[in-house]
């Protein structure tokens, strides 16, 4: 996610879309690392969490929020996906869902040359329809296909077009349907195909591949690629209507769903526990309020019991110290591998004589955001490290430079007042930022504001919710082209652990990807850094690919393509009541699927 937030875009804690974690001893606090199949587990109760907005995307084909994940992974599933556990390495190891095995080349399921996965569904696998049936190879199929549906596509959708055989070809003609009949998507999808994807019977797929892809899995492990029913025919992707009328394969059914106000998921009668590894059905339901406005105000309700977890909002950051310093059970800081907040320019916008598309300018505004007021607004220095890069620490290509250096990481508004002048804005800019009204959002546009305002540029912040902020203004081409917006500060959450510069590089800043819902937000488009990127997604080890991804991170910052803030740990608490608590790296939040309430709390 993208992404964005995360998977992703990052929703809760500011994140976009949509990847961080580990379980308890990681940090200050504990997160119990009871297993999932633990035998002291308790059946039963609601599971209460609270929160601001709502998802960005019902549908999995185009759903990215971090968010999202969290509710994907109760009535969503894939070939495969991740367990739950407190340790980094089995989280974030991907693991076999509706596949009974995972492919290896060892069992007959990777070709000798990487280029062809087969895959079989496990028995027992069923959707809530009436009467129940069985997830066949068909839904698997179907699912991939309306990734590029042309009502809501997926943000991540070159992940699947750079790497399976024939699917952008099968996307180009997609996407000269009518988005808005469902009848012409269907008869689309009903009559063409993706050359790389086969279901040669019900319980086999077997996908082809452009060519050798060391991330397949992972891309196959996001919610994206969820099996879906052919139900799903009958509506507009993500519409009104579809959200009204979900279909689940996993232990929850989404019952409720009301725009920005509730969702309640109850359990699945269709769901079985012996063909589902990975996910559990410990409570009776889960509920989701929406529509709350503060996060002091839900942490309160976290600490006093009448809530269990949050959302959408961090936790406040005038709490955090406390929290640490009381060795609080029921609170932990989990590492990330994020890039969040970070700034955005809208290369498109009109204004301003269209400044924003001028190298120099962009380069001049690096100068401007004191990193460290950025940093604090989110916990300070404990949690929050100045970036100064795409490829944060840890993750494939980081190699740490620096381009546009300042004292502390504090900024330097006379060089970007000076440089400005030179690029020929001597009275400075006027811009509009778009900023979401929830969490820690509105403090981070405004520290920026103060920021910009000292090198010469006015900014107004035009607040806007949680659903609307990608739909509306950044997913938009026509709002980016239009200078609707001119800068933001999304944030990113990298899709998957290991081998993932496609996570950050690739999905951020492939110019050739631009499109509605995708995450290169403002239409930054380099052939330099798209060569590299076709070099790492095709070179033969993990470690070559980590060359050119360093190489196009060093060629965005000389292109000025966006302004990075930090990389961040996560606070996360939950009430006393919750047992079994494991941190879901790609949802940035607790497993719903797998913990349990106490009955006596």
């Amino acid at each position: 996610m993208t992404a964005g937030a995360l998977t992703r875009l990052a929703g809760a804690c500011g994140l976009l879309l949509l990847v961080a974690a580990c379980g308890s001893g990681s940090g200050s606090g504990s997160s119990s690392s009871a297993s999932p199949s633990a035998g002291n587990a308790t059946n039963g109760g609601t599971l209460k969490l609270l929160g601001s907005g709502d998802v960005d995307h019902l549908d999995p084909a185009s759903a990215y929020y971090t968010v999202s994940y969290t509710l994907e992974r109760a009535f969503t599933r894939q070939l495969v996906s991740y367990p739950s556990s407190s340790q980094i390495g089995a989280a974030t190891a991907v693991a076999p869902d509706l596949a009974s095995e995972l492919p290896t080349t060892g069992n007959g399921g990777i070709s000798a040359d990487g280029l062809t996965y087969t895959f079989h569904l496990r028995p027992g696998v069923q959707w809530n329809t009436s009467p129940p049936r069985a997830v066949t190879a068909g839904d698997v199929v179907r699912g991939l296909q309306r990734i590029c549906n042309p009502a809501s596509p997926s943000g991540a959708l070159s992940y699947y077009e750079d790497t399976i055989a024939g699917f952008t070809a099968f996307c180009d003609g997609f996407a000269k349907v009518d988005a808005s009949s469902p009848a012409a998507m269907a008869t689309y999808m009903n009559s063409h195909a993706v050359s790389g994807i086969k279901a040669p019977d019900a319980s086999t797929v077997v996908i082809t591949l452009t060519r050798p892809a060391s991330d397949f899995l992972n891309i196959m492990a996001m919610p994206f690629a969820s099996a879906a029913p052919v139900e799903y025919l009958t509506y507009v992707p993500d519409s009104a209507a579809f959200r009204q009328h979900t279909v689940s394969d996993g232990p929850y059914a989404i019952t409720t769903y009301q725009a920005g106000s509730k969702i309640l998921l109850d359990r699945n009668p269709a769901w079985s526990q012996s063909a589902d590894p990975l996910r559990h059905q410990h409570v009776s339901s889960i509920s989701i309020t929406e529509g709350q406005g503060s996060d002091q105000a839900v942490q309160q309700q976290l600490q006093a019991g009448t809530a269990d977890l949050s959302w959408d909002l961090p936790v406040p950051t005038a709490d955090l110290s406390q929290l640490r310093s009381s060795k609080n059970p029921d609170f932990a800081i989990y590492p990330s591998a994020s890039n969040n907040p970070y700034l955005v320019f809208n290369l498109r916008s009109p204004k301003n004589s269209g400044a924003l598309g001028k190298l120099k300018v962009r380069q001049a505004l690096e100068y401007a955001v004191d990193k460290t007021a950025i940093g604090s607004i989110y916990g300070g220095p404990a949690l929050n490290t100045p970036l100064d890069q795409v490829i944060p620490p840890g993750q494939s290509g980081y190699v740490p430079f620096d381009l546009y250096p300042t004292s502390g990481h504090n900024g330097d508004p006379a060089t970007c007042k000076t440089m400005l002048a030179a690029a020929g804005y001597p009275n400075g800019l006027t811009l509009t930022d778009v900023a979401r009204n929830s969490g820690n959002h509105p403090a981070v546009a405004q520290s920026v504001q103060a920021d910009l305002a000292k090198c010469g540029v006015t900014t107004k912040i035009v607040s806007v919710s949680q659903g609307d902020y990608y739909g509306k203004y950044l997913n938009s081409p026509a709002a980016t082209s239009a200078g609707t917006w001119d800068i933001s500060e999304p944030g990113w959450v990298a899709d998957w652990y290991g081998n993932n510069g496609r996570s950050f590089i690739a999905v951020l800043f492939d110019g050739r990807k631009y499109g509605p819902n995708t995450v290169d937000y403002g239409d930054y488009n380099s052939p330099t850094v798209n060569a590299l990127i076709d070099k790492a997604e095709s070179a033969p080890s993990a470690a070559t690919a980590a060359t050119y991804w360093h190489q196009a991170d060093e060629q965005i910052m000389k292109d000025a393509a966006f302004i990075p803030f930090e990389t961040q740990k996560v606070p996360a608490f939950h009430s006393s009541r919750v047992k079994n608590a494991l941190w879901s790296p790609f949802a940035q939040s607790y497993d719903i699927t797998n913990l349990w309430l106490n009955p006596t709390s």
